[in-house]
Parts: C-alpha cells; sequence; structure tokens
C-alpha cells in the first residue's frame, strides 16, 4: 500500500517535470545529449529524494507518467519505466551531483553566461550547463544540476557523448566505476549501438581487456597521462593495407622491416585511421644523432591527446627483449633534444609480428621511458583456404562491372 503522503505532492510533482521536459527541450536544439542527461539527471535526483520522504512506489510513476502524457501529448520517453532508469542513473553517478559532499564546490555562474571547461585546471568544478542549482522539494532547475567532481580520471568528454540509453546499459551491468568509465570511453570512441555495448559487456572487454603489454603507470609523470596512453593503444593491429604479393615475387619471410615501412608510409593515412585518433605523421627513418652516433627510428608520430612523440619500431618477427633497448636509446634522444618543453615524455611502441605477452610484461617493466609492444598482421595472414574462397581484385572488378550492367 503507498504512503498516504504520497498524494500530497503529486500535481507539483507532474508539474515540476513538465517544467522540465519542456526546458530540456528547448535547450536540446543547442545540445542535445549534454542537456538530455541534464534534464535526466535532474528528474532522476528529484524523483530519489521524493521517493525517499513519501515512499512513492510504482502506483505513483505510473500516476505521474499518465498525467504527463495527458498534459504534453505526444510526448515519448517518459513511461514510469523510464523515470526509475532517470532515478537509477541519479543514483548511480551521484557523485556528479553539485550538491553531493564529494563536489568540490557550488557553481556561482549566472544561466546566461557561457561555461569554459579547463581541463587544465584539476581542482576545478566542471559544470554541465550554466547557472545555480535551485533544485527544492518541488521544484526542478535542469542548470547546473550535473558537477564533474574532482576526479583526474573521469571522461568529462566521453560522458557527454553517451545516450541515456546506453548510460542506462553501463549502470544497470557494472557495479566497478573503472568498469563504467571504460565502457563510457569504448562508447564515445567506437559509436557502439546498444546492441554492440551489451555484446562488450558480455564478453567481459573490460576484465579482459586487449591493452598492450606496457610500464605507462610505472614510468608517465601522472595516473591520468598513463591511463590515457593505455587506452591510446592496442595491442593488436589490422594492416589490411600491406599485401606482400603486390610488392613482387618473394617469400613471405624475405619481407623485411623497410618494406613494411614503405607500404605504411606510402599508406599513411589509413596507418593513422587505423592506429587510432589524433596522431600526426612526423617522419619515418627520423635522423637522431648523439656523440657522432646516428640513429635512424622506423616512424615518428605526434599525438595530441597525450601531448606526446611517438616512435614506432617494426619488426617483421617475433619479439625480443633487444629491442626495448633499442627503444629506450630512440626515446632518451628523443626528450633531450627533440621534445618541447611543454610535452609530456616520448612513448615508444614496438610493432612486430608476434609477442609472449607474458615475458614482454616481465622485461619491460625494468624500463624508466613509457614503452609498449604491440603485434600486427596483414590480408597476407588469411587463412590459405579462406584466401582461396576470396575472388581477386581483377575477379571483384568484373563482379563488380557486371553488378552496375
Amino acid at each position: 500500500m503507498e504512503n498516504s503522503n504520497s498524494l500530497i505532492p503529486l500535481s507539483q510533482a507532474v508539474e515540476a517535470i513538465k517544467t522540465a521536459i519542456l526546458q530540456g527541450q528547448y535547450e536540446a536544439a543547442k545540445e542535445v545529449n549534454r542537456v538530455q542527461l541534464a534534464v535526466y539527471f535532474a528528474i532522476g535526483k528529484y524523483l530519489s529524494k521524493n521517493t525517499k520522504r513519501f515512499a512513492w512506489g510504482t502506483s505513483v510513476m505510473d500516476k505521474i507518467s499518465e498525467q504527463l502524457r495527458k498534459e504534453l501529448p505526444g510526448l515519448r520517453g517518459f513511461s514510469s519505466s523510464n523515470l526509475y532508469e532517470m532515478r537509477k542513473f541519479y543514483e548511480a553517478w551521484k557523485m556528479l551531483d553539485a550538491d553531493f559532499p564529494v563536489a568540490s564546490g557550488k557553481i556561482e555562474n549566472a544561466s546566461n553566461n557561457p561555461i569554459i571547461i579547463d581541463e587544465s585546471q584539476e581542482q576545478s568544478n566542471f559544470p554541465v550547463a550554466s547557472g545555480k542549482l535551485q533544485t527544492s522539494d518541488y521544484h526542478i532547475d535542469i542548470y547546473n544540476t550535473i558537477s564533474i567532481p574532482n576526479i583526474a580520471e573521469f571522461p568529462i568528454e566521453d560522458f557527454f557523448k553517451v545516450p541515456f540509453s546506453h548510460h542506462i546499459r553501463i549502470v544497470s551491468l557494472q557495479k566497478e566505476v573503472y568498469a563504467r568509465y571504460y565502457y563510457i570511453h569504448r562508447t564515445a570512441e567506437e559509436h557502439l549501438s546498444v546492441e554492440a555495448l551489451e555484446r562488450l559487456i558480455k564478453r567481459q572487454a573490460y576484465e579482459n581487456q586487449e591493452k598492450l603489454p606496457n610500464n605507462f603507470v610505472q614510468t608517465f609523470p601522472n595516473s591520468n597521462l598513463a591511463r590515457k596512453a593505455v587506452m591510446m593503444f592496442k595491442d593488436s593491429y589490422t594492416l589490411n593495407f600491406i599485401n606482400v604479393e603486390e610488392i613482387g615475387e618473394r617469400d613471405k619471410e624475405d619481407v623485411d622491416e623497410r618494406i613494411v615501412e614503405q607500404q605504411i608510409v606510402q599508406n599513411i593515412k589509413k596507418f593513422i585511421m587505423t592506429f587510432g585518433k589524433d596522431f600526426t605523421f612526423v617522419g619515418n627513418q627520423y635522423h637522431l644523432e648523439i656523440y657522432g652516433v646516428e640513429l635512424f627510428p622506423d616512424l615518428i608520430f605526434f599525438n595530441r591527446e597525450l601531448n606526446a612523440l611517438v616512435v614506432v619500431e617494426l619488426k617483421t618477427g617475433e619479439f625480443k627483449s633487444g629491442y626495448l633497448g633499442q627503444l629506450m636509446g630512440y626515446l632518451q634522444i628523443l626528450d633531450d633534444h627533440v621534445k618541447k618543453p611543454h610535452e609530456n615524455p616520448s612513448i615508444g611502441i614496438v610493432l612486430c609480428k608476434s609477442a609472449n605477452k607474458a615475458y614482454v610484461e616481465y622485461v619491460i617493466k625494468e624500463y624508466n621511458k613509457p614503452m609498449g609492444v604491440a603485434t600486427y598482421h596483414t590480408s597476407d595472414d588469411m587463412p590459405e583456404n579462406l584466401r582461396k574462397a576470396l575472388p581477386n581484385i581483377e575477379d571483384l572488378k568484373r563482379l563488380l562491372s557486371d553488378d552496375i550492367n
């Protein structure tokens, strides 16, 4: 049986939620997802507080939803089950509430002033919208509902890119906060559908992350940068644009690093798109010299997100521990003579055909420069029976031509 007190604020509850919806719909024209999350978070907060105060149950949620549909014909997304999800969303991310103790202070910006998010100020409080929070028992103000707490690892931009339906799947299926961070980042980065996200969680992608063996945590100046670096690189890359057969008649074993490098340079745009975001190509066989000794790293990039040079050393065989020593020398010279004062330490990646991950993790921890080891495979690595089943380029062109005709 519902608490009789639940009937007292019912009309006020409908009016408050209706006003927030209309306000959110107006604001959504400017920042659809960000504002929508703020609206749902504010409504979730309102419902959470009043559920506890008035012991609201299922019937009250049903009545609120029904009355909203009457007063706002054609309204979608505010069924009683969705209202429950808004409450769940708020309670899962309660630490983002500007009134919650972990928040670093109240936002005092006027509602008509723009908010500038400065991620370099780690002690700052980051609002989702402008204006001072005025939420009371019978009023919902969506301005400054969400306030980012002082947590260096929190994925600020990714959080607001993820749709509400995805957020609900994440908080429903993941209790551990860093797992939530992981799936938020994957969703934003890869534009995952709800179904793809659910499959990812079902496969326990967070628990079995395919991250390259590295020493980033021990070698970067702060944990936030180390986490970004870990998320930036994968443990294996597919370089389908490298086709040994097109290079000429030769055994695969005879293909050396220089040939792979040349194909990468010729297809540098494809390589960068495969490698990740925010990479800029600096050069190949980059000339380094120290004490009369000349060195030529295979590939050098600059990553804007990490604000660091990235040197990639190509190896066509199995990983050997000596590769790390070679990479260590490159990184030392880059940091001492090439890196700008405002940049972070240079990062080294060994990109080889195969690697024993346990062995790599064992030997890499002794080095004091940020390094990782990834593997790659090409179209030539496809099983022979599958390759034979596919048409060659000429056959494919003919098939496409016939199809058009």
